[in-house]
């Protein structure tokens, strides 16, 4: 992407982000959205914004709320960065983070075996260590 684009795309990130925290009328629409990235074509005509929601069980739902509302949203992102055209909006989700948060738990399930080891191996040399200097 070009820089103007790289530009637009970050404007629109964040002030899609920041009308998203608001919240919205629409009851499908529920539980944490975030806006991972927005991918703008570099003739500025269409874009893309990748949506993250936690819990997932909500994100087939809220994915559906959020394309029914991209005609306000998009209307109300213009207004607020005042660009001459702005792009036709797609939201598209974004399962990055689901595969993050899967990482992370099994680092820290690894972590805690291995303080769980480490505790054993930790009892068992005490043992003989004590018995030796009881003698």
């Amino acid at each position: 992407m070009r820089r103007r684009s790289l530009q637009i795309a970050s404007n629109i990130q964040r002030e899609l982000q920041n009308r998203l925290a608001r919240g919205l009328a629409d009851p499908r629409i529920k539980g944490m959205i975030t806006v991972t990235k927005v991918e703008l074509t570099d003739d500025l005509k269409n874009a893309k914004a990748f949506i993250s929601v936690m819990p997932e069980e909500h994100a087939k739902i809220t994915m559906h709320g959020l394309t029914s509302a991209t005609r306000k949203l998009r209307k109300e992102v213009m207004d607020r960065i005042h660009i001459k055209e702005m792009p036709t909006l797609k939201f598209v989700y974004d399962d990055g983070h689901k595969a993050q948060m899967e990482v992370m738990a099994l680092l820290e399930k690894d972590r805690r075996e291995r303080q769980g080891s480490k505790t054993e191996d930790v009892d068992s040399e005490d043992g003989p260590a004590t018995s030796e200097g009881s003698n």
